[in-house]
């Protein structure tokens, strides 16, 4: 089977340090939750071929690490995405300080792309510190594509979540 008809989709998976990033991709790509991920070191490149609207595609998972001494990469490997995922964490209300700066350089580098905006840890519930209106209305206030919330842990709205960018990118 040939797969030069199928259509390759690169994704951003970006976002602050301990914002699930990680645990989110390898619950998409496996299904497993994995509960103590290391730190990314830089980028991680993932991919996973799936069939959408009787399309095949290919997406190009782009997991970065979240620390300030790896946001110099993203204008480099933000250049021809396709979708973007920016994750902060409920618990953490300094995990939304840093989104604009993140919408400002993949708008930057990859032009008008579908940009989800995805609180993560919602099964932190009792710990929660940012709302879900707040994130309602960062996504809002930085003309976002979309808003979720989600959890890698127990699964919910992880495929979702890349289903709806995955409609995104290809509408």
């Amino acid at each position: 089977m040939a797969t030069s008809d199928s259509k390759t989709y690169k994704v951003l998976v970006i976002g602050d340090a301990s914002t699930g990033k990680t645990s989110l991709t390898h619950r998409y790509l496996t299904g497993i939750f994995v509960d103590s991920v290391r730190l990314t070191i830089g980028v991680d490149f993932f991919s996973k071929r799936i069939k959408r609207n009787n399309e095949r595609i290919k997406l190009q998972i782009w997991d970065f690490g979240g620390e300030e001494r790896y946001r110099f990469l993203l204008p480099t490997y933000s250049k021809g995405a396709n979708g973007a995922l920016i994750l902060y964490d409920i618990t953490r209300q300094r995990t939304v300080q840093t989104i604009p700066e993140y919408v400002k350089i993949v708008r930057e580098a990859a032009g008008d792309i579908p940009i989800l905006l995805i609180g993560s840890k919602i099964d932190l519930e009792e710990y929660r510190e940012v709302t879900r209106d707040f994130g309602i209305n960062i996504a809002k206030s930085n003309s976002l594509s979309s808003f979720v919330e989600i959890s890698s842990k127990d699964n919910i709205n992880v495929d979702e979540t890349f289903d709806t960018l995955i409609d995104l990118i290809m509408s």
